[in-house]
């Protein structure tokens, strides 16, 4: 292979080798994370010693949940919260100026459910939307979640349990799909465990977590009152928000068993739109905390910012610059040379290393019933070279300063968990 082609694909495949590479520290960090959660339970039994920096008490908890044309998806939600087993909380659900039947079916709930508030707003963002519940509420820790989320019935008291020390400022759950009625949702259904069984628990303890879910976060209001609000001009305003927590000098812990199950997109389009609101998301954050990314100043999160950058913006690039790099050396001619350097990026990919990570994070989460969907794995390589599609779609979106666009998912309202597991969240639904 002539030089200027080989020099570019060493250095791009080394690029990719290397941070693949640093992934391997996820293991033995997710398996300390539940070494030590056994030992803080041990501890708890055996002492009765309060292990929140609550105490003995329960704090009162304000669920905020904002909704958009969420009429059909709203019910679930609400009646999943309402059989939780935390003895004070409230759930406050605001209305983002939604054009379908939305504000009506959360007064008949607030009038269903004492402990309900029901509030409307003219439409402006999930973020003024989240604000101006978070206003309206009394609760000491704050919980946010979105209209589709069917909660645990021990979700707030698990999210609760997780604010072990004053360091802890936030606190993320556990998000799983509900609806697996199709083969992307299934196959979503599948890998979200690495990202959610895996890599949360290695963050979690290098104390580097850099997201508290939209859909299930829960944040004190000491913490908020100092940090700020939520920001309502960006597209990602959960991970906006928690960067600006570790600004304040906080962390965020990871409650692995605080389970919500909510919808994932369905069709391609839809996941299309939702990835390239996260990419962009991303990188206006990143915009405005520059000045955290590698900067000691912020200990091992401002450090552990670097890793994020490379992987979630510099590898996707150099996945896609590998591939004409490898048409223009057949073209010119050098097949075997060309032969060789594809078996290096396929192994560059880590397919093993990713088997490895999904049967770790699904013994870690306890879900092996979602085996049964391993056959969409199927889809992997695929699903990697849209995902790196997806990034250099929102990349050119922010050069272009172009409009912000929710484009929030359209809802289906299907519910395709087993009974078990909807036995989990409170609920009698049909599974389909």
């Amino acid at each position: 292979m002539t030089p200027w082609i080989h020099w570019p694909l060493l250095v791009l495949g080394t690029i990719i080798l290397v941070l693949g590479a640093l992934k391997l520290i996820y293991l033995p960090l997710a398996a300390g994370f539940e070494l030590a959660g056994w030992h803080r339970r041990r501890r708890r039994r055996r002492r009765h010693v309060a292990t929140t920096i609550f105490g003995d008490r329960a704090p009162f908890v304000s669920v905020v949940v904002p909704a958009f044309n969420e009429a059909n998806v709203l019910e679930n939600c609400v009646r999943s919260l309402m059989r939780s087993r935390y003895p004070a909380f409230e759930v406050i659900l605001v209305d983002d100026g939604s054009t379908d039947s939305t504000f009506s079916r959360m007064q008949e709930l607030a009038v269903e459910h004492p402990g309900v508030t029901a509030l409307t707003k003219a439409n402006g963002g999930k973020g003024s939307a989240l604000n101006v519940g978070i206003r309206a509420s009394r609760g000491e820790v704050l919980l946010l979640s979105d209209a589709d989320g069917v909660f645990g019935q021990d979700a707030l008291a698990t999210m609760v349990d997780a604010f072990t020390d004053a360091s802890v400022g936030a606190v993320c759950g556990d998000d799983r799909p509900v609806n697996l009625d199709r083969v992307q949702t299934r196959f979503l259904a599948v890998i979200s465990h690495v990202g959610t069984g895996l890599v949360r628990r290695a963050m979690h303890v290098l104390r580097c977590l850099p997201i508290v879910s939209g859909n299930i976060g829960a944040f004190r209001r000491d913490v908020l009152e100092r940090s700020g609000l939520l920001a309502e001009d960006t597209l990602g305003e959960d991970l906006e928000l928690t960067w600006r927590i570790y600004r304040a000098g906080y962390r965020v812990a990871f409650a692995p068993t605080a389970v919500v199950y909510a919808e994932s997109p369905s069709t391609l389009k839809g996941l299309w739109r939702q990835r390239v609101r996260w990419g962009r998301g991303l990188l206006q954050t990143c915009r405005r905390h520059a000045d955290m990314i590698g900067n000691p100043r912020y200990r091992a999160f401002g450090l552990s910012l670097l890793y994020l950058v490379g992987t979630s913006i510099v590898v996707p690039i150099a996945q896609l610059m590998i591939v004409p790099l490898l048409i223009i050396a057949l073209i010119v001619g050098d097949s075997s040379a060309v032969a060789a350097d594809v078996w290096q990026f396929v192994l560059w990919l880590g397919l093993p290393v990713a088997v490895l990570f999904l049967l770790v994070a699904l013994a870690l989460n306890r879900a092996w019933g979602d085996l049964r969907f391993a056959w969409t794995l199927l889809f992997w390589p695929a699903y990697s070279a849209l995902m790196s599609l997806v990034f250099v779609r929102a990349l050119s979106l922010e050069l272009r300063k172009a409009p912000q666009r929710w484009n929030k998912l359209e809802r289906t309202g299907v519910v395709s968990r087993t009974g078990t597991e909807l036995e989990l969240a409170g609920l009698s639904l049909s599974a389909s």
